[in-house]
């Protein structure tokens, strides 16, 4: 992961890095002790991976996951295709 950083004043181009953050801070960092990096490492990658793109349910995708966001997408344009 890179730090993202913008110029003084202007604080809207890291709004969705701190609002991902927050969400991967409270969901699955806050109150939990990792004795090795890469026991922190994996549990980023568990936490991305698994629930955050495939599970969790995201108020500007309609509620839905990432990956059923996709999945419905993809179904839409298939249709489409058939009815032209």
């Amino acid at each position: 992961m890179v730090c993202s950083m913008s110029r003084k004043g202007n604080c809207w181009d890291n709004a969705p890095t701190e609002s991902w953050f927050n969400s991967f801070k409270n969901e699955r960092v806050f109150g939990e002790r990792f004795v090795t990096r890469d026991a922190m490492k994996a549990a980023a990658f568990e936490y991305i991976e698994v629930f955050y793109n495939r599970k969790r349910l995201h108020s500007t995708l309609g509620y839905t996951s990432p990956a059923g966001f996709l999945k419905d997408w993809i179904n839409t344009r298939e249709e489409e295709k058939q009815v032209a």
